[in-house]
């Protein structure tokens, strides 16, 4: 069923929401090193990416339920990872925000807390005590809403061999601010206008 962009107001089907969603985790997410793990699941083809149908949250906490039962039955060699695009709904970021709550109680409810971490991404992520246009909230600003599910013990174990992971954010934050117009357009065309 096709949606409309968030921010382009376009009618979209589900393999230009997956293509979308992976330009920008090749380009933005490995190709500005936002997330220095990131890469070697990308390579290894170890990472899905998936367009949830939902409208309600139910149903959306269904799906999500589907997917960390997917990766618990799936060898991690053959999938690490996941990403559940949203584009259908939790379109406001404090709406979005909100919904990470119900993720949390989930994670709790099942006991998947300890094993399993919800990365968040969103067209308008902005980060507490942040204006919403300060350009480090670029860092986390994707095409839609995302929940990205990780496995806690590739998490540990990729940080127990990066030099220093404190110094991650501040050198995202450097990255995102260096950039020139032309690359902000071209690496978030769903944030930035070209002028014309």
């Amino acid at each position: 069923m096709p949606v409309i962009n968030l921010s382009a107001n376009i009618i979209m089907d589900n393999n230009t929401i997956i293509t979308q969603t992976q330009q920008w985790l090749t380009d933005v997410i490995v190709g500005l090193n936002l997330c220095p793990f990131a890469k070697r699941v990308v390579l290894a083809d170890t990472i899905r990416l998936t367009v949830s149908e939902s409208t309600t949250a139910e149903q959306l906490l269904e799906e999500f339920v589907a997917e960390i039962e997917l990766l618990e039955n799936t060898d991690i060699e053959q999938l690490e990872t996941t990403l559940l695009i949203i584009p259908k709904m939790l379109t406001g970021f404090d709406e979005y925000n909100q919904f990470l709550d119900l993720i949390d109680e989930l994670l709790l409810q099942f006991n998947w807390q300890g094993i399993f971490q919800i990365a968040s991404f969103h067209p308008r992520y902005c980060f507490a005590g942040a204006n919403p246009d300060d350009l480090e909230n670029l860092t986390n600003q994707s095409p839609y809403p995302i929940l990205h599910i990780l496995h806690e013990d590739s998490v540990e174990k990729a940080i127990a061999h990066y030099p220093d992971v404190n110094t991650i954010p501040e050198q995202n934050i450097k990255r995102v601010e260096e950039l020139s117009n032309q690359q902000k357009q071209q690496l978030f065309p769903y944030l930035f206008v070209i002028d014309s």
